[in-house]
């Protein structure tokens, strides 16, 4: 069988009941290899968000004068900060930021930019340039050489399918989408002996991650509960579940989830108001849980999309963009805005032009709230000064 296949059947609980072989069963334990109390979770933002309406130049008449029917009015942004405030649905956007714990990082993008959705999601997966394509995700590659042999719940990703991010040559990371449904049909220890076959060791290896990992995903459950009321959206029950997981301790290094529904070719001001309320409620349930639970300091939150739209509204929405800001929460971030204000006079071809390398964003990320030095996995932009206490 090929590999990536198997990894896509066994490495992915979509849900349902997952049923293993009892030869495939675990053939052994191990104590969670990676050290350490902080952890990085991610909210990727698909179909490409709209920056401009997300933290708005609301002091510039040029953001006016390009979207004469999308902009939002000075009337109605809130959290006004030097020329920018937040959409109306960001409110706990806003609070965050006022509480001393959410950071703006201004113009995120990268050089020769791709609007292509799926080939910019792998951009910023792999964190490699545009015209490189690698089979490793930037965090797969971490975890590879964090994980000085595999632990399945190095890296979660809360979602139904795969993410590029975290994927390595180890199986270090595990895809959840339901935690509570974790099932094995056997629970006896078997004693298994390694063959001179290498794919079938891979195979049991990969069995033994998907069971141990249900393993210690239950275990972090039974250990926590959620101290908020959540929401009731997919992204509010993700992160409810990552939040009971880091109080649980299970020790990952990284949580990874998405909201889809960003591409707002039309009826923009409506979808747009709808996914961003959706983030905001999450989001914010997620902070006051991890904050009352004390915890808030060892999370950093990165909420991000894989490009942001055009300058000028194309009627009723917007078509793909490049730059748009990226929001750090936690993490003991120095609550600021990084970068200049998007400079609507100053265009590329219709489009933002970026001033912060998002790999500068993970290289700081890697660098100092995972302590790991980041040019081991190939990122050579450096970090971005002032993020971080």
């Amino acid at each position: 069988m090929n590999r990536r296949n198997f990894i896509s059947i066994t490495g992915t609980f979509t849900g349902g009941l997952l049923l293993l072989p009892d030869f495939l069963h675990a053939y052994g334990t191990q104590n969670n290899l990676v050290i350490g109390e902080q952890c990085v979770v991610f909210v990727q933002l698909n179909g490409g968000n709209d920056g401009l309406n997300t933290f708005i130049p609301y002091d510039d008449p040029l953001y006016y004068d390009y979207r004469t029917k999308i902009a939002l009015s000075k009337d109605v942004v809130v959290s006004k900060n030097k020329g920018m405030a937040f959409h109306p649905a960001l409110k706990d956007f806003a609070q965050m930021q006022q509480n001393g714990d959410l950071t703006v990082i201004q113009n995120v993008g990268y050089p020769e930019p791709i609007r292509s959705h799926f080939r910019s999601q792998e951009i910023w997966q792999t964190a490699t340039d545009s015209n490189r394509y690698i089979n490793e995700g930037w965090l797969g590659r971490y975890l590879d050489l964090q994980c000085k042999e595999h632990d399945p719940t190095a890296g979660i990703n809360l979602d139904s399918i795969d993410n590029l991010a975290l994927k390595g040559i180890e199986p270090n990371s595990i895809t959840v989408k339901d935690p509570n449904r974790f099932k094995v049909k056997s629970d006896k220890e078997e004693n298994v002996t390694l063959s001179d076959n290498p794919q079938l060791d891979f195979v049991r290896k990969i069995a033994n991650s998907v069971t141990e990992g249900s393993d210690e995903i239950q275990k972090a459950l039974a250990k926590s509960k959620a101290e908020i009321s959540y929401p009731k959206t997919g992204l509010s029950k993700n992160l409810e579940w990552i939040a009971r997981l880091i109080k649980g301790n299970l020790n990952s290094k990284v949580y990874y989830t998405s909201l889809g529904g960003f591409d707002t070719h039309d009826n923009q001001l409506v979808i747009q108001d709808r996914k961003l309320s959706e983030l905001n409620d999450a989001l914010f349930s997620f902070y006051q849980d991890l904050k009352q639970s004390k915890m808030l300091q060892n999370v950093t939150v990165v909420v991000f999309s894989e490009f942001g739209r055009r300058v000028k509204d194309n009627g009723n929405g917007t078509d793909h963009g490049t730059a748009a800001p990226m929001f750090i929460i936690g993490g003991n971030n120095k609550e600021t805005i990084l970068g200049h204000n998007p400079d609507l006079s100053n265009l590329d071809n219709g489009d933002l032009k970026y001033e912060i390398d998002f790999r500068s964003v993970y290289a700081s990320l890697l660098q100092q709230k995972l302590g790991f030095d980041y040019a081991n996995i190939g990122i050579k932009n450096n970090p971005v000064a002032g993020l971080f206490s």
